[in-house]
């Protein structure tokens, strides 16, 4: 696991074992606020380990970005802390988190120590705030990788602790293209001095319009070519052709792993696009009528 101080009492984290997934924590005189777990119980108790000991203060928040295992299921990790979420994070893990943890138990004995814990509280719209020492963070919704996905502002030092929000390579299996857009677009003009994204490393302000500039042209890109590629008959062949690099994203983010979700964005804009399709001759049919 790797760590580093972004700002006065906020700490960042980033798994060395899967995909560079993030967490954060803000400290406080008496205690701390985390920003997600990692993906697996020995970098999340390693984490807890490191606030505990060298920062000397105990979790009392723990803020779950959105519902996704990697980023809710170190929860358990922090008995006693109050979880806080979006209220959909909290539905769509009872919905699916259970018997998600008993696949992962099948395939990795390191899960069979994760129990899920369910946030505590949570909000639907707006925003929700917290303090902890001098720092104020607002919570607001971000949707589009996931419906019920939020993101942390460190007021005072405009760091954005932007969940899967913001990444490497967008990945909108699990959401909304177009929500996804709004939210980026949104991001861009918030005046930050860093991104922390969900999964890869932090933008520094510098680097933050081009990123946003670079994910918007992604998302832009890949749902012209799939909105081409379901007009043909052999569109889905067509799609195979269509590589990381042509989209102007690098095979190299996030340890590699971007090439499969960009496979998988493909895929699933693709069926999206052939099912509105059918729809529009459907509707225009006069035999349906």
């Amino acid at each position: 696991m790797q760590r580093e101080r972004v700002s006065e009492n906020v700490f960042w984290f980033q798994s060395e074992i899967y995909a560079q997934v993030t967490a954060g924590v803000i400290t406080g005189p008496q205690w701390a606020v985390v920003i997600d777990t990692l993906a697996l119980p020995e970098e999340t108790l390693e984490m807890r380990s490191f606030i505990e000991e060298e920062l000397a203060v105990p979790v009392r928040y723990v803020i779950n970005t959105h519902y996704h295992a990697d980023h809710t299921w170190g929860n358990c990790f922090f008995p006693g802390a109050t979880i806080l979420s979006h209220t959909l994070c909290r539905q769509l893990m009872v919905e699916r988190g259970q018997n998600a943890l008993e696949n992962a138990r099948k395939q990795n004995p390191a899960f069979k120590q994760v129990k899920l814990v369910l946030p505590h509280l949570t909000f639907e719209s707006g925003e929700a705030s917290l303090r902890v020492g001098k720092k104020n963070l607002i919570l607001s919704t971000t949707p589009g990788h996931s419906r019920d996905g939020i993101s942390v502002l460190v007021e005072e030092d405009r760091v954005l602790f932007a969940g899967d929000a913001f990444m490497p390579l967008p990945y909108i299996v699990d959401g909304d293209i177009d929500m996804l857009l709004n939210t980026i677009k949104r991001i861009g003009k918030m005046g930050l001095e860093n991104i922390v994204q969900g999964h890869g490393d932090i933008i520094l302000r510098g680097e933050i319009e081009e990123a946003v500039k670079e994910n918007i042209a992604y998302l832009n890109a890949i749902r012209k070519i799939t909105r081409a590629a379901a007009k043909k008959k052999n569109g889905l062949e067509t799609l195979a052709d269509v590589d990381i690099e042509s989209c102007g994203k690098s095979r190299v983010y996030l340890g590699g792993l971007a090439v499969e979700l960009h496979r998988r964005n493909l895929r699933h804009l693709f069926n999206q696009a052939q099912a509105e399709t059918a729809s529009a001759a459907s509707a225009a049919d006069p035999k349906t009528l």
